[in-house]
């Protein structure tokens, strides 16, 4: 076991430094530190070795130079079992570090201060902090690395119960040291990307993916009751599904996260009072109104089976009557941007009901999946429509076109192939994921039977015909699809048939995700 003599305490947050070293000094162990840190110690009673009494050279260039010098990393990076190693160290007279104790500068904290220009924010990016950490964790078997309060205090408790410090834990330690360099590292890297991005209007892609994920805290369980799931936030970026309020209800699972999200961007794409109902990451039921109880109505009776235990989103305030109506029907979670306070009250009767408080529309440029090996990145979908061109002899009025981009809209966020049927700003036949595109709008269509279909939205071209022949049985009188096809004339010859509107938009709305 190696003998702890020497400590390096060096923290830019002071609050909980002071007992840790206060504890090393009581049981023998040497404490050098720096400026900030010295002073904090010196003042409550603890004798420091300052940095430059061991590199006999003053802090420089406004700190910006402390503890880059041979004989501090010399005396953290020396091998204890290499004789070589030591030997440099006695000619020159260093000795060796035994603990590092170090926290960065807070550039995290500073890059979300709006109020900060980027030449004072470079004043908080730790460049002797990170050195110290890598060089001890470099040399774990020989030095302890410490960058987290909780760390401290088992280090500290190992030494008071006479607990061998192992090479297992010393690996441990240097592999959150690592870690934590590598986030902060990350942080920067990513808020730079940002401000070129803003600055060019063009989005700059990096050839390494550094995106700064700290872990908010563990899931129950992932998708299955047997896999291990963990939140991780965006530090550096809000969002929508990182700001809301939980107002009611239990916590919330990974496929409570997941779903949300799919509802809370549906209901952001619209400007009119909307409401999705959502089921396994699949809308069930979409609808526009007047406001939120009318809007409701229309999404539930579109499908009110697979509403039950699922997910009910709205883009606008939830009020009395809407809650009540709500409350008729068990639900996993309802999120709204705000509720009325009585509506509330009424929602928070069902103790497991788990009510969200949403802060912001959705604000992700990007999108990544993992597949075995690799992580795939996009941007997100956020266009509709490159050109609304009707390509039928059928021309449409204005309100068959509000109905068209409704749907349109839906269709977005259904899994591909998707088909999506409506009437009256309300979806009323959903078919979403199928192998083929004819699956899919027999399955929207069939739904649609005792409900009313007017017109029919696909995420993609038709291959063939035999959506518009299928559509003219269930008397759709438009369709919205991107076009691009080879064999395009043969579905627009299919609808000048059956007297069918049919609309290219020249963009394909493909969800595999």
């Amino acid at each position: 076991m190696v003998k702890i003599e020497r400590a390096l305490i060096s923290t830019y947050k002071k609050e909980n430094v002071v007992d840790f070293a206060n504890f090393l000094k009581n049981i023998g162990i040497e404490i050098v530190s720096t400026g900030g840190t010295a002073k904090k110690l010196e003042e409550n009673g603890i004798k420091v070795t300052l940095i430059e009494e061991i590199t006999d050279f003053p802090e420089i260039l406004d700190g910006r130079v402390k503890t880059l010098h041979p004989k501090i990393h010399g005396g953290i990076l020396a091998r204890r079992n290499k004789r070589e190693d030591m030997e440099i160290l006695v000619r020159y007279n260093i000795k060796p570090i035994d603990l590092v104790y170090v926290n960065l500068y807070p550039f995290l904290d500073m890059a979300q201060n709006n109020d900060i220009n980027l030449s004072e924010l470079f004043e908080f990016i730790d460049i002797g902090g990170p050195t110290l950490i890598r060089a001890a964790a470099k040399n774990y078997k020989d030095v302890l690395v410490i960058v987290d309060e909780e760390d401290a205090k088992k280090v500290e408790e190992k030494l008071i119960n006479g607990e061998e410090i192992n090479e297992d834990y010393r690996l441990y330690l240097a592999s959150k040291a690592f870690n934590l360099t590598a986030f902060y590292d990350t942080c920067i890297s990513s808020f730079l990307q940002n401000v070129i991005s803003k600055k060019t209007g063009k989005d700059y892609q990096t050839k390494y993916l550094t995106i700064p994920f700290e872990k908010t805290f563990d899931l129950r369980y992932g998708e299955n009751p047997h896999q291990k799931a963990y939140f991780y936030k965006n530090s550096l970026n809000i969002g929508s599904m990182t700001t809301f309020d939980q107002l009611n209800g239990k916590e919330l699972s990974f496929n409570n996260l997941r779903d949300a999200d799919s509802a809370w961007k549906v209901v952001a794409e619209f400007d009119e009072p909307t409401c999705c109902g959502l089921k396994h990451s699949t809308p069930c039921g979409v609808a526009s109104g007047k406001n939120t109880l009318e809007a409701f109505k229309k999404a539930y009776e579109c499908d009110p089976v697979s509403i039950f235990g699922g997910i009910v989103a709205f883009n606008r305030s939830v009020n009395v009557e809407t809650a009540k109506k709500l409350n008729e029907i068990f639900l996993e979670i309802v999120m709204a941007p705000d509720y009325d306070e009585e509506a509330l009250r009424i929602l928070q009767k069902k103790k497991n009901l788990r009510i969200l408080k949403m802060k912001y529309t959705p604000l992700d440029k990007y999108e990544h999946v993992s597949i075995d090996g690799g992580l795939l990145t996009q941007e997100v979908d956020k266009d509709l429509i490159n050109d609304f061109h009707v390509v039928t002899e059928e021309k449409i009025t204005d309100e068959i076109k509000e109905e068209l981009i409704f749907a349109w809209k839906v269709v977005k966020f259904v899994k591909s192939n998707a088909i999506v049927v409506s009437k009256n700003k309300a979806t009323t036949g959903i078919g979403t994921g199928q192998p083929n595109r004819i699956w899919a709008a027999i399955e929207a269509l069939e739904r649609s039977k005792d409900k009313g279909a007017e017109v029919l939205a696909s995420d993609a071209f038709f291959p063939f015909s035999d959506v518009v022949e299928k559509a003219a049985e269930y008397g759709i009188k438009a369709i919205i699809q991107p076009g691009g096809s080879i064999r395009d004339n043969d579905s627009i010859q299919a609808c000048n048939k059956y007297g069918i509107s049919m609309v290219f938009t020249g963009m394909r709305h493909f969800k595999h995700l």
